[in-house]
Protein backbone atom coordinates (compact mmCIF):
# COMPACT_ATOMS: atom_id res chain seq x y z
CA UNK A 1 0.00 0.00 0.00
CA UNK A 2 1.71 3.13 -1.17
CA UNK A 3 -0.21 5.35 1.22
CA UNK A 4 1.20 3.57 4.26
CA UNK A 5 4.57 4.15 5.94
CA UNK A 6 7.19 2.20 4.08
CA UNK A 7 8.98 0.63 7.03
CA UNK A 8 7.22 -2.42 8.54
CA UNK A 9 7.14 -2.73 12.34
CA UNK A 10 5.91 -6.27 12.77
CA UNK A 11 8.24 -7.16 15.63
CA UNK A 12 6.83 -4.43 17.86
CA UNK A 13 3.17 -4.81 16.91
CA UNK A 14 0.70 -5.15 19.76
CA UNK A 15 -1.12 -8.41 20.34
CA UNK A 16 -4.85 -7.83 19.91
CA UNK A 17 -7.04 -8.19 23.01
CA UNK A 18 -10.71 -7.24 23.61
CA UNK A 19 -12.06 -4.54 21.31
CA UNK A 20 -14.25 -1.70 22.46
CA UNK A 21 -14.61 0.65 19.51
CA UNK A 22 -15.69 0.48 15.90
CA UNK A 23 -14.74 2.41 12.82
CA UNK A 24 -17.46 0.98 10.61
CA UNK A 25 -20.39 3.22 11.48
CA UNK A 26 -20.64 6.50 9.55
CA UNK A 27 -21.35 9.57 11.65
CA UNK A 28 -21.02 13.29 11.29
CA UNK A 29 -17.33 14.24 11.63
CA UNK A 30 -16.26 17.06 13.88
CA UNK A 31 -13.22 18.34 15.69
CA UNK A 32 -15.50 19.25 18.61
CA UNK A 33 -18.10 16.45 18.92
CA UNK A 34 -20.22 18.25 21.51
CA UNK A 35 -20.56 21.30 19.26
CA UNK A 36 -21.03 19.72 15.84
CA UNK A 37 -22.50 16.22 16.17
CA UNK A 38 -26.29 15.93 15.71
CA UNK A 39 -28.18 15.36 18.92
CA UNK A 40 -29.19 11.76 19.69
CA UNK A 41 -32.96 11.32 19.71
CA UNK A 42 -34.50 9.57 22.72
CA UNK A 43 -37.79 7.71 22.68
CA UNK A 44 -41.04 9.46 23.55
CA UNK A 45 -43.89 6.87 23.64
CA UNK A 46 -46.56 9.47 22.96
CA UNK A 47 -44.75 10.65 19.84
CA UNK A 48 -43.39 7.36 18.49
CA UNK A 49 -45.97 4.78 19.55
CA UNK A 50 -43.33 2.55 21.16
CA UNK A 51 -43.77 1.93 24.88
CA UNK A 52 -41.01 -0.23 26.43
CA UNK A 53 -43.38 -1.10 29.29
CA UNK A 54 -45.85 -2.73 26.88
CA UNK A 55 -45.71 -6.43 25.96
CA UNK A 56 -43.48 -7.15 22.99
CA UNK A 57 -46.28 -8.58 20.88
CA UNK A 58 -48.29 -5.37 21.27
CA UNK A 59 -45.38 -3.30 19.99
CA UNK A 60 -44.79 -5.80 17.19
CA UNK A 61 -48.45 -5.54 16.19
CA UNK A 62 -48.09 -1.74 16.07
CA UNK A 63 -45.17 -2.11 13.66
CA UNK A 64 -47.15 -4.45 11.41
CA UNK A 65 -50.20 -2.19 11.35
CA UNK A 66 -48.25 1.02 10.82
CA UNK A 67 -49.40 2.59 14.10
CA UNK A 68 -45.77 3.00 15.21
CA UNK A 69 -43.58 5.66 13.61
CA UNK A 70 -40.23 4.76 11.99
CA UNK A 71 -38.55 6.38 14.99
CA UNK A 72 -40.57 4.15 17.30
CA UNK A 73 -39.64 1.10 15.23
CA UNK A 74 -35.97 2.04 15.67
CA UNK A 75 -36.31 2.20 19.46
CA UNK A 76 -38.32 -1.04 19.48
CA UNK A 77 -35.53 -2.77 17.55
CA UNK A 78 -32.90 -1.51 19.99
CA UNK A 79 -35.03 -2.65 22.94
CA UNK A 80 -35.36 -6.08 21.34
CA UNK A 81 -31.58 -6.28 20.97
CA UNK A 82 -31.08 -5.41 24.64
CA UNK A 83 -33.53 -8.13 25.67
CA UNK A 84 -31.86 -10.77 23.50
CA UNK A 85 -28.24 -9.71 24.03
CA UNK A 86 -27.12 -12.99 25.61
CA UNK A 87 -28.71 -15.03 22.82
CA UNK A 88 -27.16 -12.88 20.07
CA UNK A 89 -23.69 -13.00 21.64
CA UNK A 90 -23.85 -16.78 22.07
CA UNK A 91 -24.81 -17.20 18.41
CA UNK A 92 -22.05 -14.79 17.35
CA UNK A 93 -19.44 -16.72 19.34
CA UNK A 94 -20.60 -19.97 17.74
CA UNK A 95 -20.21 -18.47 14.26
CA UNK A 96 -16.84 -16.94 15.25
CA UNK A 97 -15.47 -20.27 16.42
CA UNK A 98 -16.66 -21.94 13.22
CA UNK A 99 -14.96 -19.29 11.09
CA UNK A 100 -11.68 -19.59 12.99
CA UNK A 101 -11.73 -23.36 12.46
CA UNK A 102 -13.15 -23.73 8.95
CA UNK A 103 -13.24 -20.49 6.93
CA UNK A 104 -10.38 -20.47 4.38
CA UNK A 105 -10.22 -16.67 4.38
CA UNK A 106 -10.26 -16.30 8.17
CA UNK A 107 -7.72 -19.09 8.68
CA UNK A 108 -5.42 -17.59 6.06
CA UNK A 109 -5.60 -14.12 7.62
CA UNK A 110 -5.07 -15.56 11.09
CA UNK A 111 -1.87 -17.27 9.91
CA UNK A 112 -0.62 -14.08 8.25
CA UNK A 113 -1.29 -12.05 11.39
CA UNK A 114 0.68 -14.59 13.43
CA UNK A 115 3.59 -14.23 11.00
CA UNK A 116 3.70 -10.55 12.05
CA UNK A 117 3.78 -11.50 15.75
CA UNK A 118 0.09 -10.82 16.26
CA UNK A 119 -2.60 -13.07 17.72
CA UNK A 120 -6.25 -13.37 16.75
CA UNK A 121 -8.34 -16.02 18.45
CA UNK A 122 -11.39 -16.43 20.64
CA UNK A 123 -9.71 -14.42 23.38
CA UNK A 124 -9.14 -11.37 21.19
CA UNK A 125 -12.21 -11.46 18.94
CA UNK A 126 -15.19 -10.40 21.00
CA UNK A 127 -18.91 -10.53 20.32
CA UNK A 128 -20.82 -7.67 21.91
CA UNK A 129 -24.07 -5.80 21.44
CA UNK A 130 -23.45 -2.51 19.64
CA UNK A 131 -26.15 0.11 20.29
CA UNK A 132 -27.20 2.11 17.23
CA UNK A 133 -27.78 5.87 17.34
CA UNK A 134 -30.67 7.83 15.89
CA UNK A 135 -29.77 11.50 15.52
CA UNK A 136 -32.04 14.52 15.09
CA UNK A 137 -31.14 14.77 11.41
CA UNK A 138 -32.93 11.44 10.90
CA UNK A 139 -29.78 9.40 10.29
CA UNK A 140 -29.34 5.98 11.87
CA UNK A 141 -25.75 5.10 12.75
CA UNK A 142 -24.92 1.40 13.06
CA UNK A 143 -21.73 -0.64 13.20
CA UNK A 144 -21.03 -4.22 12.17
CA UNK A 145 -17.68 -4.49 13.89
CA UNK A 146 -14.42 -2.72 14.61
CA UNK A 147 -10.70 -3.04 15.18
CA UNK A 148 -8.53 -1.29 17.76
CA UNK A 149 -4.75 -1.77 17.69
CA UNK A 150 -4.57 -2.08 21.48
CA UNK A 151 -7.70 -4.13 22.06
CA UNK A 152 -8.39 -6.32 19.04
CA UNK A 153 -11.55 -7.09 17.08
CA UNK A 154 -15.16 -6.37 17.97
CA UNK A 155 -18.06 -8.14 16.26
CA UNK A 156 -21.46 -6.51 16.77
CA UNK A 157 -23.51 -9.59 17.66
CA UNK A 158 -26.89 -7.91 17.25
CA UNK A 159 -26.10 -6.85 13.67
CA UNK A 160 -24.92 -10.27 12.45
CA UNK A 161 -27.47 -11.84 10.12
CA UNK A 162 -25.91 -15.27 9.60
CA UNK A 163 -22.63 -17.17 9.56
CA UNK A 164 -21.61 -15.84 6.16
CA UNK A 165 -22.18 -12.27 7.33
CA UNK A 166 -19.93 -12.84 10.34
CA UNK A 167 -17.27 -14.34 8.09
CA UNK A 168 -17.26 -11.21 5.93
CA UNK A 169 -17.19 -8.90 8.96
CA UNK A 170 -14.40 -10.84 10.65
CA UNK A 171 -12.33 -10.96 7.46
CA UNK A 172 -12.75 -7.18 7.09
CA UNK A 173 -11.43 -6.51 10.58
CA UNK A 174 -8.60 -9.03 10.16
CA UNK A 175 -7.37 -7.10 7.12
CA UNK A 176 -7.25 -4.02 9.36
CA UNK A 177 -5.26 -5.99 11.94
CA UNK A 178 -2.79 -7.18 9.31
CA UNK A 179 -2.40 -3.67 7.90
CA UNK A 180 -1.70 -2.24 11.33
CA UNK A 181 0.89 -4.87 12.18
CA UNK A 182 2.55 -4.35 8.81
CA UNK A 183 2.39 -0.56 8.50
CA UNK A 184 1.24 1.01 11.79
CA UNK A 185 -1.84 2.72 10.40
CA UNK A 186 -2.82 6.19 11.60
CA UNK A 187 -6.41 5.19 12.41
CA UNK A 188 -7.73 8.52 13.67
CA UNK A 189 -6.08 10.57 10.96
CA UNK A 190 -3.90 12.74 13.18
CA UNK A 191 -1.17 12.74 10.53
CA UNK A 192 -2.84 11.58 7.35
CA UNK A 193 -6.34 10.31 6.52
CA UNK A 194 -4.87 8.44 3.57
CA UNK A 195 -3.88 5.63 5.95
CA UNK A 196 -7.49 5.09 6.98
CA UNK A 197 -8.74 5.39 3.40
CA UNK A 198 -6.29 2.81 2.12
CA UNK A 199 -6.98 0.17 4.76
CA UNK A 200 -10.75 0.64 4.35
CA UNK A 201 -10.47 0.14 0.59
CA UNK A 202 -8.44 -3.01 1.10
CA UNK A 203 -10.70 -4.40 3.84
CA UNK A 204 -13.87 -3.94 1.79
CA UNK A 205 -12.17 -5.37 -1.29
CA UNK A 206 -10.61 -8.46 0.31
CA UNK A 207 -13.25 -9.44 2.88
CA UNK A 208 -15.96 -10.50 0.43
CA UNK A 209 -18.50 -7.99 1.68
CA UNK A 210 -18.70 -6.36 -1.77
CA UNK A 211 -18.98 -9.49 -3.90
CA UNK A 212 -21.82 -9.50 -6.40
CA UNK A 213 -24.03 -11.99 -4.57
CA UNK A 214 -23.82 -10.01 -1.33
CA UNK A 215 -24.64 -6.73 -3.04
CA UNK A 216 -27.44 -8.25 -5.11
CA UNK A 217 -29.31 -10.55 -2.76
CA UNK A 218 -28.64 -8.78 0.54
CA UNK A 219 -28.55 -5.10 -0.41
CA UNK A 220 -30.73 -5.22 -3.54
CA UNK A 221 -28.12 -3.67 -5.82
CA UNK A 222 -28.57 -5.30 -9.23
CA UNK A 223 -25.98 -3.18 -11.04
CA UNK A 224 -23.96 -5.28 -13.47
CA UNK A 225 -21.12 -2.87 -14.27
CA UNK A 226 -18.64 -1.43 -11.78
CA UNK A 227 -20.73 -2.87 -8.92
CA UNK A 228 -17.71 -4.20 -7.03
CA UNK A 229 -15.69 -1.00 -7.38
CA UNK A 230 -18.66 1.20 -6.43
CA UNK A 231 -19.36 -0.86 -3.32
CA UNK A 232 -15.73 -0.73 -2.15
CA UNK A 233 -15.52 3.00 -2.78
CA UNK A 234 -18.81 3.75 -1.01
CA UNK A 235 -17.94 1.74 2.09
CA UNK A 236 -14.45 3.25 2.25
CA UNK A 237 -15.89 6.78 2.07
CA UNK A 238 -18.38 5.99 4.86
CA UNK A 239 -15.62 4.67 7.10
CA UNK A 240 -13.29 7.62 6.47
CA UNK A 241 -16.18 9.96 7.18
CA UNK A 242 -16.48 8.41 10.64
CA UNK A 243 -12.95 9.54 11.54
CA UNK A 244 -12.90 12.52 13.94
CA UNK A 245 -10.33 14.32 11.78
CA UNK A 246 -12.44 14.12 8.63
CA UNK A 247 -14.23 17.41 8.00
CA UNK A 248 -17.05 16.27 5.72
CA UNK A 249 -18.06 13.89 2.95
CA UNK A 250 -16.23 16.02 0.38
CA UNK A 251 -12.92 15.44 2.14
CA UNK A 252 -13.71 11.73 2.60
CA UNK A 253 -14.35 11.28 -1.13
CA UNK A 254 -11.22 13.27 -2.01
CA UNK A 255 -8.96 11.19 0.25
CA UNK A 256 -10.36 7.89 -1.04
CA UNK A 257 -9.85 9.04 -4.64
CA UNK A 258 -6.25 10.04 -3.90
CA UNK A 259 -5.25 6.52 -2.81
CA UNK A 260 -7.71 4.52 -4.91
CA UNK A 261 -5.46 3.32 -7.72
CA UNK A 262 -2.63 2.09 -5.50
CA UNK A 263 -4.77 0.62 -2.71
CA UNK A 264 -7.46 -1.02 -4.86
CA UNK A 265 -4.72 -2.90 -6.71
CA UNK A 266 -2.98 -4.00 -3.49
CA UNK A 267 -4.29 -7.45 -2.52
CA UNK A 268 -1.64 -8.33 0.07
CA UNK A 269 -1.42 -10.73 1.85
CA UNK A 270 -3.55 -12.48 -0.82
CA UNK A 271 -2.32 -13.08 -4.35
CA UNK A 272 -5.67 -11.85 -5.69
CA UNK A 273 -9.18 -10.99 -4.55
CA UNK A 274 -10.27 -14.35 -3.18
CA UNK A 275 -13.93 -13.79 -2.25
Amino acid sequence: MSSQPSDPAASKAPTPTPATNSSSSPSAPASDPDASFPRIVKNDPQRTGFDPETAWWVNHFKVLTGSMTPEGAFHYRESWYRTNEARDCARCEKYRDWALAHSPTVRFMRERVEMLNGRLDGASIHCRRCPARLTEDGAVHRAGGGFHPDHGILICANEIRDRSHLEDTLAHEMVHAWDHLRWKVDWVGDKDLKHAACTEIRASMLSGECRWTRETFTRGNWTLTQQFQNCVRKRAVQSVLARPRCKDDVQAVKVVNQVWDSCFSDTRPFDEVYR
